[in-house]
């Protein structure tokens, strides 16, 4: 009875789907949002066996990035790290992908900071201010601090200071260099501004941050720097597309299957038909999970991505430009694998191929399952059992069909943006989600559509689709 419910339903939702979209003549499209997450860059030097591959390294001119929303506020002195360390941090994080505000304190111009800068800072998830000798001598700097400080306390944005020649608590205390400075403020300054300035130099002076000094190596201080800010990054979870009611059973099941504790490599398949939800378990399950991990990739569309030339190899880069942070440029297959094998796998990893087929080759893409780290966590999403059953992937999940009333909760979500329907609307409601069959895309997708229409719309929508289900005797009577 199972096997022939689920074909039931496989059959509906192939043909309901393509109806809901012409059962309307003017469509409201359901509007997704993903973020990518960057890694950070292998901070080991290449072996030989991958020395044949391009990597793009950082460059002394990284490319200049477009207006709009930065993740990252640099906040230093000029004359100090302009062209030292300050550079070499910019161009790491840029070469990351990490949207990085930086100016330059001796080209502006005026008593205060502009617009600009100020905008820069409050756009920005994460401030590091660069105290050197001469930091304190900037007003300007003096400024940003300020504001970094009111972000912090408005707004949680993460300050991670850097001492570079300079003792901690001299910033903290406001001693020697930092001293005179103030000295010098007080003169030419109101109390209150420069009272405002000592304070948010003593609250961030007293943050864990990095000290640079002759006996510490400046690129290994950058590379701690940069694990910090992308470990505050990556709290910016992967954009789940919709809530689907009832998830935290599905993450759970994922959970137990996944059992963390084990130090094995597991590789787990989600299976089921399409629209039924196995990228948003997902997704939810990769948002949980993401900070026990070394890194993370979530690999979307793979069969897609396999359909077109080189797709193989295409999947190969995205993914290494994912965990090491640097654009692979990859000529072949059996470059992309010993590149993993040398430089990825090494690492604790969490790994989603999304809308995997049968055209997949599990040991062309990522290598051998036994060559992961330990630990390590694969899980891969299909329409079809029987790529799980080539792939020898014995830990699965199927997502069961929606029970009516998490189906109508869906529905009543997108229709009324409630968790239930109005009651003159429950009859009406109740019957449209018994005829989708609990399948979750359809639900949203006729919840949207049906959203702010009248009745008699409601009612024409009901009836096409009854129509359609009873002509090819399944669901409905």
């Amino acid at each position: 009875m199972e096997q022939i419910w689920w074909v039931l339903v496989a059959t509906a939702a192939a043909l309901l789907i393509p109806l809901i979209k012409i059962a309307f003549s003017k469509s409201k499209p359901l509007r997704s949002s993903k973020k990518k997450l960057a890694e950070s860059p292998d901070p080991e030097p290449e072996s030989e066996a991958s020395q044949s591959v391009e990597l793009s390294a950082p460059s002394n001119s990284p490319p200049e990035l477009p207006v709009g929303e930065y993740e990252v506020f640099l906040s230093f002195r000029g004359p100090d790290t302009r062209l030292t360390f300050t550079d070499f941090l910019y161009t790491y994080l840029v070469q990351a992908k990490i949207r990085t505000f930086r100016d330059d304190d001796e080209l502006r111009k005026g008593e205060t900071i502009g617009p600009e800068l100020i905008k820069a800072i409050e756009e920005s998830k994460i401030g590091i201010p660069i105290f050197s000798p001469n930091y304190a001598a900037s007003k300007w700097c003096l400024q940003e601090l300020a504001k970094m400080v009111e972000c912090k306390r408005k707004k949680g944005q993460v300050i991670l200071p850097v001492f570079y020649y300079v003792e901690p608590t001299d910033v903290r205390h406001q001693r020697g260099s930092y001293k005179q400075a103030f000295e010098e403020h007080s003169k030419k300054f109101d109390k209150k501004t420069v009272d405002e300035w000592r304070a948010a130099m003593e609250e961030v002076g007293a943050l864990k941050g990095w000290v640079v000094k002759d006996s510490i190596w400046q690129g290994a201080t950058i590379q701690n720097l940069f694990s910090a800010v992308w470990s505050a990054l990556r709290r910016e979870y992967l954009l789940v597309t919709d809530s689907l009611v009832g998830i935290e059973h599905h993450v759970e099941e994922m959970m137990k299957l996944l059992d963390l504790d084990s130090k094995e490599v597991k590789i787990v398949g989600i299976f089921g038909i399409s629209g039924i939800g196995k990228t948003t378990i997902a997704k939810a399950v990769y948002n949980k999970l993401f900070e026990q991990f070394d890194h993370c990739c979530f690999l979307e569309d793979v069969r897609g991505t396999l359909q077109e030339y080189g797709g193989t190899v295409k999947l190969q880069n995205k993914l290494i430009s994912s965990v090491l942070k640097v654009e692979a440029d990859i000529d072949n297959v059996s470059q992309g694998v010993n590149l993993m094998r040398n430089r990825v796998l090494k690492y604790k990893l969490l790994i989603i191929l999304d809308d995997v087929d049968k055209k997949f080759e599990f040991d062309k893409i990522l290598g051998h399952a036994d060559e992961f780290s330990p630990g390590s966590r694969i899980i891969i999403t299909t329409r079809d059992r029987t790529v799980l059953n080539r792939l020898k992937v014995h830990l699965r999940y199927e997502p069961p069909a929606m029970n009516p009333e998490h189906a109508l909760q869906l529905f009543s979500k997108h229709a009324f943006g409630e968790d239930s329907p109005p009651e003159d609307y429950a009859k009406l409601s109740s019957d449209i989600v018994s005829t989708v069959a609990g399948v979750p895309s359809a639900l949203k997708d006729v919840g949207s559509r049906l959203s702010g229409e009248d009745r008699a719309v409601w009612e024409e929508t009901l009836m096409k689709l009854k129509d359609k289900a009873s002509e090819n005797g399944n669901l409905i009577s």
